[in-house]
C-alpha cells in the first residue's frame, strides 16, 4: 500500500471498523435498548456510545502521538512537528467529544427535556458542578481545551514533555467511571481501567503517528522510529492485556458469564487484541530490520490490518461501557455499614496469620513494582554480560524495597487500612520511611546511566530522559536537603489535618496520590542523606546528621500529638464501620500514633548508622588520597613544612643571640 494512500486511509479504516463493531455490540448486548422507565430517547441512547468512541479515539491521537514522539523522534525535525500538530487536532476533537458526552450523559441521567429556559441551564450547571459524573466530564473537557492550545504553541523538548504528562492526566478522570453497573472491587476496577485506557491510547496513538509520518520519513530513520514504537507497543500490550483481563474478570465473574452478551463482547475484544499483538510481533521480529522496496507493501498492509483490529477493539470497549455485566446485581441487602463506605464487606478479624495470607491487589502498584523489578534486573544482567560489576547488596536492597511496596499496596496493609487507622499508619510509615531507604540504596539512576545504551542521533531514550530529569531545575529544587526535609515533614501534618486525608479515604484516586506522594517525598529525603545517585547539592556528613535528628524530632512530635488527640479523626469513616473486632476506633487511633512515633524510628536508626559508615569511609578515602599524593610527590609537602619550621627556629635563635649582646 502506498504510504500516502495509507496516511489518508488509515484513520478511515480505524473509524469504520470501530463504528461497525460498536453498532453490532450495542445491538447484540442491548446497550442501546430503550429503558422501561426514564428513557431519554434513541438519540441519547445511541449518541452516548458513539461520542464516547470518539473520545477514546481522540484520546489515543492526543496521548499516543506525544509519548511516542518524545521517545522515538527528534525535536525540531518535521516529523516531530507533525506529531504535535496531530496531538493538537486530536485534543480539539477530544474536547468537543468530551463536552458532547457530558451533555448527553446529563440528559440520560436526569431525563431532562431540551429547553432554552433558565431552569434547564441551572439543572445542567448543578450536574456539572455538584455531581461526580458531571465534574468528571467538565474537568476532562477543560483539560482537553488546554492541551489543544498548548500543542499548537510548543515545539521543544521540555514543554512537550510537560504537555504529555498533562495529556496522560486528562485520561485519569474517565477511568474513574468504568463500565456500567454497580460492582464490588471498585478500587481494583478503577486502577485497571485507568491503566487500560492509558496503555491503549499510547498503543493506538503511536501507530497512527507512524502512519502519519511515513510519507516524510524514510530509510533508517523510519526503521529506528518503528523499532522504538514497537518497544512502547510491547509494553502497552502487556499493560492492556493484564489490566483488561482484570477488568473483564470483575465484570464477568465466573466462566458462565462468558456466555452472556457482555461476555461475548469481551471475547470479541480479546480476539482483536490478540490479533494486534500477533501482527506487532510479526513486523517487530521479521519485517522492520529487513524492510526493502519488495517488502514495504506487505509491511504497511499489516499496519492497515492492525488499525482495523484496533478499531474493532475500540468499538467493543465503547459498547461494554453501556452493556450490563452479569455481576451487576446492585447493592445487596443486609450488608455492614462498611459496605456503604468502601464498597466491600467488612473483612474478618486481623489475626497474626492474616498479615501474610490476605491480599487486596492494587494493579497500578503491582505494575509499577513488576516493571521496576524487570528493568532493574535487566540492567544488572546487561552489566554482567559485558563484564562490569554491580554490587549485589544494591540489587538485594532494590528487590527488597519493591517486594515491600507490593506487600504494603497489595497485601494486608491495603486490605485493612480502610478499617483500622493503625494499619493505615503502619503502611504510611513504611511508604515514607522504610521503602524509600531500600530503594535509594539500590542506586537506580546510577544503574540506568551505566546500563541503558546512549543514543547518538539527537533523540531521547530512557537514559537521556532519566538524566534530564535528574539534572533538571525542578529536581535541583526538590533534592535540596532543606526542601526535601520540609516536604517530608510539612506534608505529613498537612495531609492528616486537612481534607486531603478524607480525599484519600473516599476516593481511590486520592489514595493513589497519597501512596505516590509519601513514597516520593520519602525517597527524596533519603536520597539527600544516604543516596549515591547524583543530586545538585549535599550537606556535609555532620550537617546531614543534624538535619536527620531535627526532622525525626518533628516526626516523633507528630506521633505524640496523634496519641494525645481526644477526638477521632475522620469519625464518620473509622467510627462508622461497624467493627465488632479489634480495638475501639479511638484506641486504635492511639495505637496508630504510637506506630508513627516508635516504628518510624527504626528507619531513622538505619539511616543514622548508614550515614556514620559513609562518613567513616569518606574519611578513610580522603586519607588514602593524601597518602597517594604524598607517595607521588615524595612527601614534598611534609618536607616543605619541616623546612619552614626549621627556618622559623633559626630566626628565633638569631634574635635571642642579638638580645644577649
Amino acid at each position: 500500500m502506498n504510504p500516502r494512500v495509507l496516511r489518508a486511509a488509515g484513520p478511515v479504516i480505524l473509524v469504520a471498523a470501530a463504528l461497525l463493531a460498536l453498532v453490532w455490540a450495542l445491538a447484540y448486548g442491548g446497550g442501546a435498548a430503550p429503558l422501561i422507565l426514564g428513557d431519554a430517547g434513541p438519540v441519547v441512547r445511541w449518541g452516548i456510545p458513539v461520542v464516547k468512541l470518539a473520545v477514546n479515539l481522540a484520546a489515543a491521537g492526543m496521548v499516543g502521538t506525544l509519548v511516542v514522539a518524545l521517545y522515538a523522534l527528534k525535536a525540531g525535525e518535521r516529523e516531530f512537528d507533525v506529531a504535535l500538530d496531530a496531538a493538537s487536532v486530536s485534543a480539539a476533537v477530544f474536547t468537543v467529544a468530551a463536552g458532547a458526552n457530558g451533555f448527553l450523559v446529563f440528559l440520560d441521567s436526569f431525563n431532562a427535556q431540551l429547553s432554552l429556559g433558565p431552569e434547564f441551564g441551572a439543572q445542567l450547571g448543578r450536574f456539572l458542578v455538584e455531581t461526580e459524573l458531571g465534574r468528571v466530564w467538565l474537568i476532562t473537557t477543560v483539560l482537553g481545551a488546554i492541551i489543544t492550545v498548548l500543542a499548537f504553541a510548543v515545539r521543544s523538548w521540555t514543554p512537550s514533555f510537560l504537555l504529555a504528562l498533562l495529556a496522560l492526566a486528562a485520561l485519569v478522570p474517565m477511568g474513574t467511571q468504568g463500565h456500567s453497573g454497580e460492582q464490588a472491587n471498585h478500587n481494583l476496577a478503577v486502577s485497571s481501567l485507568v491503566l487500560h485506557i492509558i496503555g491503549a491510547a499510547v498503543w493506538l496513538g503511536g501507530l497512527l503517528l507512524m502512519v502519519l509520518i511515513r510519507p516524510i520519513v524514510r530509510g533508517e530513520t523510519m526503521r529506528r522510529a518503528m523499532r522504538r514504537y514497537s518497544t512502547l507497543a510491547l509494553v502497552s500490550f502487556i499493560v492492556v492485556a493484564i489490566s483488561g483481563t482484570v477488568r473483564a474478570a470483575i465484570g464477568i465473574g465466573d466462566l458462565g458469564g462468558l456466555l452472556t452478551p457482555y461476555g461475548v463482547i469481551v471475547l470479541v475484544k480479546v480476539v482483536a487484541l490478540v490479533a494486534i499483538g500477533l501482527l506487532g510481533a510479526i513486523y517487530r521480529n521479521r519485517l522492520i530490520d529487513r524492510m526493502t522496496d519488495a517488502t514495504r507493501g506487505v509491511f504497511w498492509m499489516l499496519i492497515a490490518l492492525e488499525l482495523a483490529f484496533m478499531g474493532i477493539a475500540s468499538g467493543a470497549a465503547s459498547a461494554l461501557a453501556r452493556t450490563a455485566p452479569p455481576t451487576d446485581s446492585g447493592i445487596p441487602e443486609d450488608v455492614s455499614p462498611a459496605f456503604y463506605l468502601t464498597g466491600d464487606e467488612l473483612p474478618a478479624e486481623l489475626l497474626p496469620s492474616r498479615w501474610l495470607t490476605v491480599w487486596d491487589i492494587d494493579v497500578l502498584w503491582a505494575f509499577a513494582a513488576g516493571f521496576g523489578l524487570f528493568f532493574y534486573l535487566a540492567g544488572v544482567w546487561r552489566l554482567h554480560r559485558r563484564g562490569d560489576a554491580w554490587p549485589i547488596y544494591r540489587t538485594v536492597m532494590w528487590v527488597s524495597g519493591l517486594l515491600l511496596l507490593v506487600w504494603v499496596t497489595c497485601g494486608a496493609p491495603n486490605a485493612y487500612q480502610d478499617y483500622l487507622f493503625s494499619v493505615h499508619m503502619l503502611g504510611h510509615m513504611l511508604l515514607s520511611m522504610g521503602i524509600p531507604v531500600l530503594l535509594v540504596a539500590g542506586a537506580p539512576v546510577t544503574l540506568a546511566a551505566r546500563a541503558i545504551r546512549k543514543r547518538d542521533d539527537g533523540t531521547r531514550g530512557g537514559r537521556e530522559w532519566i538524566l534530564w530529569i535528574v539534572h533538571s531545575p525542578y529536581m535541583r529544587v526538590l533534592t535540596n536537603p532543606f526542601v526535601a526535609a520540609g516536604l517530608f515533614v510539612v506534608s505529613l501534618w498537612l495531609f492528616y489535618y486537612t481534607d486531603l486525608f478524607r480525599w484519600a479515604l473516599y476516593d481511590h484516586i486520592g489514595h493513589v496520590w497519597m501512596v505516590a506522594h509519601f513514597l516520593l517525598t520519602g525517597y527524596l529525603f533519603a536520597l539527600t542523606l544516604i543516596g549515591v545517585d547524583p543530586v545538585a547539592y549535599r550537606l556535609p556528613y555532620a550537617g546531614r546528621l543534624l538535619l536527620l535528628v531535627g526532622v525525626m524530632a518533628m516526626h516523633a512530635f507528630f506521633g505524640v500529638a496523634m496519641m494525645m488527640q481526644t477526638g477521632l479523626m475522620a469519625s464518620e469513616w473509622y467510627g462508622a464501620m461497624g467493627r465488632t473486632w479489634g480495638l475501639p476506633p479511638l484506641d486504635d487511633q492511639y495505637l496508630g500514633g504510637g506506630i508513627a512515633w516508635s516504628v518510624g524510628e527504626i528507619p531513622t536508626l538505619t539511616v543514622a548508622i548508614t550515614l556514620a559508615i559513609q562518613w567513616s569511609r569518606s574519611d578513610e578515602r580522603m586519607q588514602r588520597r593524601r597518602d597517594r599524593a604524598a607517595d607521588r610527590s615524595g612527601d614534598a609537602e611534609l618536607e616543605e613544612y619541616n623546612a619552614r619550621l626549621a627556618k622559623l627556629a633559626e630566626r628565633d635563635k638569631r634574635a635571642e643571640e642579638a638580645l644577649r649582646r
